[in-house]
Parts: structure tokens; sequence; C-alpha cells
């Protein structure tokens, strides 16, 4: 597989949605889908506020998604699309779950393990290594974002 194709554009745009959804729920716009091998696919949005959970990370909740669906936490051959550069919090469930391949929009300066503050999931001392992609509609993702918190300043 390329490194961008147009399945990564199309399940982007889906993450994208999600992202939305978050914000007409006033939590943080970040959307993610993961997606099975054989085209199955789990999307969530922040659910932090909603369910009064810290941990209710859009990824973390699409991964959870999909190891439920398949019955089992190894999530080998799938790939997860995120709206935000996942956090130390959901770049860890991605390495515990064996994630292949995470697509990311937009950089977060604060928050992000995917390259910014460090690179969880691509850390050689890990069991598991993680192939990368970023920027893929990074300025709609960045956009959603700064309106959001604009709005709430």
């Amino acid at each position: 597989m390329s490194d961008l194709d147009r399945s990564d554009l199309h399940w982007m745009e889906r993450a994208l949605a999600m992202a939305r959804e978050a914000a007409e729920h006033h939590e943080v716009p970040v959307g993610a889908v993961v997606v099975a091998p054989d085209g199955a696919a789990f999307e969530e949005r922040n659910r932090t506020r909603e369910l009064a959970d810290p941990t209710a990370h859009a990824e973390t909740l699409a991964i959870r998604r999909a190891a439920a669906h398949q019955g089992d936490w190894r999530l080998e051959g799938h790939t997860l699309f995120a709206t935000l550069e996942p956090c130390a919090m959901c770049a860890g469930a991605i390495v515990l779950s064996r994630v292949d391949r995470v697509v990311f929009a937009t950089y977060d300066p604060k928050a992000g393990m995917c390259g910014t503050l460090g690179n969880l999931v691509q850390d050689d001392r890990l069991n598991h290594r993680v192939e990368l992609v970023s920027g893929v509609r990074a300025d709609e993702a960045s956009a959603l974002l700064k309106t959001f918190f604009a709005d709430r300043r």
C-alpha cells in the first residue's frame, strides 16, 4: 500500500465527520476511525465530557470497538485514522493493540506523541512499531480545533 491513497482520504473524511459531531456535543473536535483488513470500520469521536471519562478519546474508543468486534485485543493489519496526533495515552493503546498503521491529520504541539513531543509508536525499545502518515487533510482538522477553542474563549 502506498503511504497515501484514495482510501486514506475517504477514511480521514469519516474521521473529520466524527470530529464535527464531537464539536456539536461540546467535546474537543477529534474523530477517529479504525479500519480492519476486511474493510470493517469503527468510527468514534471524543466523549470525555459525555462519559465523564478522561480516557474516552476518539482513538481509544475506536480501538475498543474494533477489538470487541473481532473478539481479540490484537489489531494487526488495522489502520487508525485520527484528526489529531495521538496523545501519550492513545499512542500507548495503539502500540499495545498492535495497530499497524496510523494516519493523522494535524500535529498536536501540546500533547502529540507521534512525532511532536516524542514518538511512542515508533520507539525502538518497544516490541511493536507503527507506520505513520501525517498531514492528511491537516488544514481542515486544524481549522475545526481553532474554531472550537476560539468559541470557548
